[in-house]
């Protein structure tokens, strides 16, 4: 933490460090996102090892998304009702409870991969209220000057912990087994709320006198019907989410089939995926609070769709892994922009439902994931990821053609 202190009268790009909440929620953020990265390696593999079906590992990373889609709006709802400080604390040990079932489950024996989808759907669950709160909260912290800001090293911290998850994960699953893996998932969650229990503060832009969940659910509507630019970023980010992040429940496929890599190697994938994220963070944070986001947000969606197409050049493991990064920076900055866009196109008092239709928007995942899967059966997964990019190459560039005000957002 006093490193962090230090960094901040230093250095542009940690300027959200100087409030010593933001500096433990960061740093809460690092550990559950360990247990995350964890969990990416655990559930593709299971469900690779459980059914030889890439189509199934499809169907699991649909099921941990498909409770982004249901709870989105109430999640944003809720996020503008509590205080968001503590609820943060109590979602993140139904994380724990829930990672723990899982590592039961799978010490007592498991040969069906349903009760594994099931319960990854309630760990979707989790995650639907914890991204919702998180991004809302981290605004409340360090307020609108610096908020491009806090919101990239709050993404940034979640890659960070998601590389020495994704490589710790691999080491486990080959050592200890995928359900000591699962019982580490819920000890990192644990020690989540453990850091978050210092934290003192609402934060500065909190809502001082909040309205009821069902007052916020009818304002959710209205605010859905009456602002076009939060509904055409939500429409954007759901595309996004469609047509590129869903390249990420192929990595154990490309890992196994393509690479010939085993659970270490999807491992070391999974830490330059995240890798690639946190330069792109990088950049932005650094950018302080600059002019033209809403063309920043269509170029890195195109790079995002280019850098998919490349795959189907890789033919070792080399350019897949400089195709892995430059994909995953682009990713990460332009999810970024839409959740700093949509917050800073909304009053105060509507920022937690903003969030909330940013998680809406990605809940679309399960479309996509589907969709990867079965395409990935049938041509192969290098086919499914050049017709995914190609697609979100060609909407970002004629939607930021098409939309000028979208293309001049500030």
């Amino acid at each position: 933490m006093a490193l962090l202190s230090y960094l901040t009268a230093n250095s542009v790009w940690a300027s959200s460090f100087r409030y010593r909440d933001y500096r433990l929620l960061w740093a809460s953020t690092v550990v559950q996102s360990i247990g995350m990265g964890m969990e990416f390696v655990a559930l593709g593999w299971l469900v690779l090892e459980l059914t030889d079906s890439a189509f199934m590992v499809g169907v699991a990373s649909a099921a941990r998304m498909a409770p982004f889609f249901f709870l989105g709006i109430f999640a944003g709802a809720v996020a503008d009702r509590v205080e968001r400080r503590l609820f943060l604390r109590w979602i993140t040990l139904a994380g724990s409870a829930i990672s723990g079932i899982t590592a039961f489950v799978l010490f007592r024996g498991l040969e069906q991969v349903w009760p594994v989808i099931a319960l990854t759907s309630g760990m979707g669950c989790v995650w639907a209220f914890t991204m919702t709160v998180r991004q809302a909260y981290t605004f409340d912290i360090v307020g609108p000057e610096i908020a491009l800001n806090g919101l990239s090293l709050t993404a940034f911290s979640q890659r960070l912990g998601g590389v020495f998850g994704a490589l710790a994960g691999g080491f486990i699953i080959e050592t200890v087994g995928i359900d000591g893996q699962y019982l580490a998932i819920s000890a990192m969650y644990a020690l989540t709320a453990v850091v978050l229990l210092f934290t003192r503060e609402a934060g500065q832009s909190a809502i001082a006198t909040p309205d009821s969940v069902w007052k916020n659910l009818v304002g959710y509507f209205r605010l859905l019907g009456g602002n076009r630019t939060l509904m055409l970023l939500m429409m954007l980010a759901a595309i996004t989410e469609v047509f590129g992040f869903t390249h990420q429940s192929l990595l154990p496929v490309l890992a196994r089939d393509e690479l010939d890599m085993g659970p270490s190697g999807l491992g070391i994938m999974g830490a330059f995926r995240q890798g690639g994220g946190m330069i792109g963070l990088i950049f932005l944070a650094s950018l302080k609070d600059f002019r033209h986001k809403g063309m920043a947000m269509f170029v890195l969606a195109a790079g995002f769709g280019l850098g998919q197409m490349a795959f189907s050049l890789a033919d070792d493991v080399a350019v897949f892994i400089v195709s892995l990064v430059v994909v995953n920076a682009c990713a990460s900055a332009v999810d970024t922009l839409y959740k700093m866009l949509m917050q800073s196109n909304v009053s105060n008092e509507e920022r937690g439902r903003a969030m909330g239709s940013w998680v809406l928007s990605i809940g679309v995942a399960p479309v996509g994931h589907i969709g990867i899967g079965a395409m990935a059966s049938a041509f192969g997964a290098p086919g499914a990821l050049l017709v995914n990019g190609s697609i979100l190459l060609g909407v970002s560039a004629l939607t930021a053609i098409g939309m000028p005000k979208m293309r001049r957002l500030e």
